[in-house]
């Protein structure tokens, strides 16, 4: 399958060897004076340990790689201490995956293992309230989900002038979402162009409720080729239900449809997508299935 996972440069790698305790699931060891990934089984491709290279030598590639094994990488990590397991509970939740958090849970209890996360308080679950110290890299890509429960309704379309954002996770630019991330599977996905929301005053209740969001502007946005490939990402891995582009009338927009169009036909499942076009006024001019 092709998915997110590091990519060590051996030429900038000088075997610091800095971003291997950065690595709880053991995907990094130091072998002759220089780092190397040791299993693409073993490596999550959340990049914990992006923020910990002097050199800059590790960065995120998108590639064909097995599937990562979090039994796998609890039987490497179980052995080194609670510090480990712990650090590696914690990555996960940080990034909300709660399905490699159960998995990595029911390993812990099959060998009669204390989850350290049991003595904190805060659930699981609640990735919005993880501690951001403990996530490497920048921490405004850490992936976050943040659904709240759905608002009571209400007749009053001004409501009050505190309408509730229904934006339900982070990050949102295309460039640093990992299709992968629990938020984008089997949903519907909006990928809006940067300016639609500032020109579309209902924006939020009209056409992001319900929905996962991803945002790109076609014309001054570098590495494009990127976009095709995790636009094919959650249509393929993700296995998301429908895609919706809104664009802006201005003829530069149509950029962002096109991306769309060439990762859907280059995917191997088909999903139904639709174009939305808005004028410079926030007015839906146009909106099709493509």
């Amino acid at each position: 399958m092709k998915r997110k996972i590091i990519e060590i440069d051996g030429q900038k790698c000088n075997g610091c060897g800095d971003c291997i305790p950065a690595c709880p699931e053991g995907a990094i060891q130091l072998i002759d004076g220089k780092a190397r990934l040791i299993s693409d089984l073993c490596c999550d491709g959340l990049g914990a340990c992006l923020g910990h290279c002097p050199q800059g030598a590790i960065t995120i590639k998108e590639r064909e790689a097995a599937p990562y094994n979090e039994r796998q990488v609890m039987a490497n990590i179980i052995h080194q201490g609670a510090n480990v397991i712990r650090a590696h509970l914690d990555h996960l939740r940080e990034h909300g995956e709660n399905e490699y958090l159960a998995q990595a849970v029911a390993v812990l209890e099959e060998n009669h293992l204390e989850n350290p996360l049991q003595q904190e308080k805060k659930p699981m679950s609640q990735t919005e309230t993880a501690a951001p110290q403990a996530h490497a890299g920048c921490p405004g890509a850490r992936s976050m989900n943040f659904a709240a429960a759905p608002a009571a309704a209400t007749t009053d379309d001004n409501n009050g002038g505190h309408r509730p954002s229904q934006l339900t996770h982070w990050p949102v630019q295309l460039h640093l979402i990992a299709p992968a991330a629990p938020q984008y599977r089997g949903k519907d996905v909006l990928l809006a162009a940067d300016c639609v929301a500032y020109a579309m005053a209902d924006f939020h209740k009209d056409h992001l409720a319900g929905k996962s969001l991803a945002i790109a502007c076609p014309k001054l946005d570098v590495s494009q080729e990127t976009y095709v490939a995790k636009l094919r990402a959650l249509i393929d891995d993700a296995k998301i239900n429908t895609l919706t582009v809104m664009i802006m009338q201005v003829p530069c927009c149509m950029g962002l449809l096109n991306l769309a169009r060439a990762a859907a036909a280059q995917a191997s499942r088909k999903v139904p997508v639709k174009c939305v076009v808005v004028s410079l006024k926030g007015d839906v001019l146009r909106e099709e299935w493509v």
